[in-house]
Formats: structure tokens, C-alpha cells, sequence
């Protein structure tokens, strides 16, 4: 199954792979109401951007949560709806990764480059709760519709839920394939977790002003 994910509308460009979060957030919001769901850990007032020239993984699942936390003065509280992308395993070509912060003396941004030579960067369990993407994307064998739990090991394609804390129902929608492969990626998250992580050619930088991935 082959689709472009580019152009229009914010919930055009999420055409498939938003469509879990949007179709679980019914369901999120009725067992966070009856107090079924415990607090996720809180992410950071900021979101960030990736890019990748291309990202390949092994065992792909994806549903829809809530990631919360404060706003980036502490002042309130904050819940963003995302969609949670995994992979048993995952390798990105020419990754960049970027957040901008805001300071009395201006933006101040916050620059990672990896796997841009022979080397990509490679990562086992890896989650990214993402909140927005661009991309093209091939799923290999995909399944649509598929409750969020029966995506990991047993009867499922990738590598499980979170779990702990995290703020996503069980029984919400979901989608899982053997592989998937998107290029020209460009997207914006709240939040990664790998159980490793490993970083080729890594290149980290502070830079002023607003100098984003893309």
C-alpha cells in the first residue's frame, strides 16, 4: 500500500498515518473522564522538529494517545493529542532534529544532526508521539483497524504499547505492517523513546535566532 502524505489541510496531510489518533480520541476521552487512564510523564512546553532524508522500520504500529504536560512558562496545564509511531526497529538516513526556545535575549535554537554519511542512525523500540507529518509513505502488508493492543508481540506486527503511564486506550483504533518506509520526512513531535538509540556522525549545536530543520 503506497500513499503521499504532502500539501493541504492539516488533517489531509495526516490521511494515513493520523487516522489512529483521530478515530482513538473518542475512546481516549471517555476512559480519561472515568479516571481509567493514569497521568502520562509530562513532556516539555516545546514541541520539535525532524527531518529525515528517509526512515525505514521493521515491525510498525501506530495509535492515537494524549501526551501532557505544562506550557513552557509552567502556567497551565497542557494536552496534546498524537499519534504514537513504533518500530521493532527503525534506521533514518540524514537525520535533523530541531527546537527553538525563547530567551530574554532572543530564540535560541537547538540543533541535531546524525546518519548523514555511509552510517545511518539506527534505533530497537522506538516511539515517536508525533503531532504532525509530511512524508511519502509504503506500508508493507498492512492492517487498518486493529485495537491498539493487538499490535505488539503475539498476534501483532510491532513492538507493543508504551505502557507505564502512558495516556492511550487499549481498545482504541490502530494500524501495524510489516515494514514501513517514508522519505522526504518532516515532521513535528512531542516526544521519542528507544530502548537504543545510536546517533552516527553525531553533530550538536547552539545556535541565536530561529534556525529550524525545516
Amino acid at each position: 500500500m503506497e500513499s503521499q502524505v504532502r500539501g493541504g489541510t492539516r488533517w489531509k496531510r495526516f490521511a494515513v498515518v493520523m487516522v489512529p489518533s483521530v478515530a482513538a480520541t473518542a475512546a481516549i476521552g471517555v476512559a480519561l473522564a472515568q479516571g481509567a487512564l493514569a497521568a502520562s510523564f509530562s513532556v516539555s512546553g516545546q514541541s520539535f522538529k525532524v527531518t529525515a532524508d528517509r526512515l525505514e522500520g521493521e515491525g510498525f504500529a501506530q495509535y492515537g494517545a494524549i501526551d501532557s504536560g505544562k506550557s513552557l512558562d509552567g502556567s497551565k496545564d497542557e494536552h496534546h493529542p498524537v499519534a504514537v509511531s513504533a518500530f521493532k526497529t527503525a534506521t533514518i538516513n540524514n537525520m535533523c532534529q530541531s527546537v527553538v526556545t525563547p530567551t530574554p535575549f532572543g530564540n535560541v535554537s537547538l540543533v541535531l544532526k546524525a546518519g548523514g554519511g555511509k552510517t545511518p542512525v539506527t534505533a530497537d523500540n522506538l516511539y515517536i508521539d508525533v503531532a504532525d507529518l509530511q512524508a511519502n509513505a509504503t506500508f508493507n502488508n498492512i492492517d487498518i483497524g486493529v485495537a491498539a493492543k493487538d499490535t505488539g508481540p503475539g498476534n501483532g506486527k510491532g513492538p507493543g504499547m508504551k505502557g507505564g503511564k502512558e495516556q492511550a486506550s487499549p481498545f482504541g483504533f490502530a494500524q501495524q505492517a510489516d515494514t514501513a518506509i517514508l522519505t522526504d520526512v518532516k515532521q513535528t513531535a512531542w516526544a521519542t523513546t528507544a530502548g537504543t538509540f545510536r546517533l552516527s556522525g553525531l553533530k550538536m549545536s547552539l545556535v541565536t535566532g530561529k534556525q529550524e530543520c525545516y
